[in-house]
């Protein structure tokens, strides 16, 4: 009852989630900076300018994640602090701040996953038309060359993109996320399609300079419906819905984003829901955003179903369980996500976020006793190793996230960390979770299948 040998067991955080430090040592402003200094976008009028403090923590950090028994960490890179500008002029402070994190890793026996963009654009392309830019994919690619040309030595896990259906969707299309704007559809659509030869010339990059032989992907999430039941017909109908093409939903479906990069063009489905609205995509666009990936990384919390705004969603009932957030606990979609997409793309499937809010606090004990928390690893990784039983090729596992972090709209409230943060004093906490965890990855998986656990 345990996950293959190198099986991958790890945790993640983003940049602009932990770092603080938003405007030291030659970091310039990301869309998240500028944006959060006026009211109304996030919880409290909270912002990222300190977060976690990382910046000048890291190294009690990877101390922290050693004691959990953590063997890879997904980390990201802020591009304005490695290139404030987000073009032309290559701050050396900032990259060495990513440089020392890999060299402590590493001392440490932990991997380092690198993802590049986790959607702290850089604000000063941003004013330059961003991501509708033509040029866009072009700085992105200098962008990558610097920071490979920096790590590469050290680094073989590398990311492009975190969730671009989020900082796109969310972004871009409903306003709830930086720069919190609402585009026509056209705009949209020409937004991904600069979004994905941002990838794929990034991906080229990788390929032709990285020192080490590079093992790339992404960090994609989603959309996975579950089936009503184990009938055929109830499976290929959630399977139909995980990747079907919608206009008013484009930015979040997954085949939207997966199938220019695995399979080589966007769905059928997607021009003719388009039509004229579809990107204007030039010659050698979709060979240059189809490079050879290695891997399918994918963010899963919770299958997706539709809202029903009279009652329940398709994943919710009365009394249902949820975590802080208000997402239904449905341990299933780590069992279909995984299928449905390995069965469709063939690549081997890395689970690069997954995990709860919950509320925690240090308790009079001194410790952040947090059994919702473990018991829902319990679930979803039982459901990923059914996945694996199955044949599905899970390479593995990032918890999200290692430390309470910045929630971006939501602010400081919801609290996913293995380990407690209290941000008035910055101390940390190793939950009983984050101990759990140890114990899973000790046992390579094993632990899971304990029903109790007593510390």
């Amino acid at each position: 009852m345990k996950f293959q040998d190198q099986f991958m067991w790890g945790t993640a955080s983003a940049a602009y989630q932990v770092e603080g430090a938003y405007a030291e040592d030659g970091k310039g402003l990301n869309v998240w900076d500028a944006y959060t200094q006026e009211s109304g976008h996030v919880a409290h009028g909270e912002n990222g300018n300190v977060a976690c403090d990382h910046y000048h923590r890291f190294r009690e950090d990877v101390q922290t994640m050693r004691e959990m028994g953590v063997k890879n960490y997904r980390l990201s890179i802020s591009w304005p602090r490695v290139i404030p500008n987000g073009t032309g002029e290559v701050n050396r402070k900032g990259l060495q701040f990513y440089s020392d994190l890999v060299d402590e890793l590493l001392a440490n026996g932990i991997e380092p996953l690198v993802t590049l963009f986790h959607w702290d654009y850089p604000y000063a392309l941003h004013k330059r038309g961003g991501w509708l830019n033509p040029a866009a994919s072009d700085w992105f690619a200098e962008y990558a060359k610097v920071v490979v040309d920096a790590l590469s030595d050290r680094v073989q896990y590398w990311m492009t993109l975190n969730e671009p259906q989020v900082f796109v969707g969310c972004g871009y299309a409903i306003g709830k996320f930086a720069p919190f704007q609402t585009l026509p559809v056209r705009d949209l659509a020409q937004i991904s399609h600069n979004v994905l030869l941002s990838h794929g010339k990034a991906v080229k990059v990788i390929r032709e300079h990285a020192k080490k032989k590079p093992i790339v992907g992404f960090a994609f999430c989603t959309p996975c419906w579950t089936p009503e039941n184990d009938s055929p017909e109830a499976v290929e109908e959630a399977r139909r819905k995980s990747f079907s093409i919608s206009r008013g939903r484009l930015c979040f479906d997954a085949a939207w984003w997966a199938d220019p990069i695995v399979l080589g063009d966007y769905p059928k489905e997607a021009y003719e829901v388009l039509g004229d609205d579809m990107p204007q995509i030039a010659p050698g666009d979709l060979e240059c955003i189809s490079q050879p990936i290695d891997f399918y990384g994918v963010n899963i919390y919770e299958s997706k179903a539709n809202e029903n705004p009279d009652g329940y969603a398709e994943n919710a009932y009365l009394g249902c369980a949820r975590t802080q957030m208000g997402w239904p606990v449905t341990p299933e979609a780590l069992y279909w996500g995984p299928k449905f997409l390995y069965e469709r793309y063939r690549k081997p499937i890395l689970i690069t976020e997954n995990g709860m809010a919950s509320h925690d606090w240090v308790q009079l004990d001194g410790k952040v006793h947090d059994p919702q928390r473990i018991d829902y690893m319990k679930r979803y990784l039982r459901e990923l190793y059914r996945a694996t039983q199955d044949g599905i090729d899970v390479m593995g596992y990032m918890y999200w996230s290692v430390m309470d972090n910045f929630e971006w709209a939501d602010g400081y409230d919801k609290r996913f960390g293995l380990v407690h943060v209290d941000y008035c004093t910055q101390k940390r906490t190793i939950k009983d979770s984050g101990y759990f965890y140890r114990d899973v990855i000790r046992t390579n998986g094993e632990a899971i299948f304990s029903d109790t656990w007593e510390g």
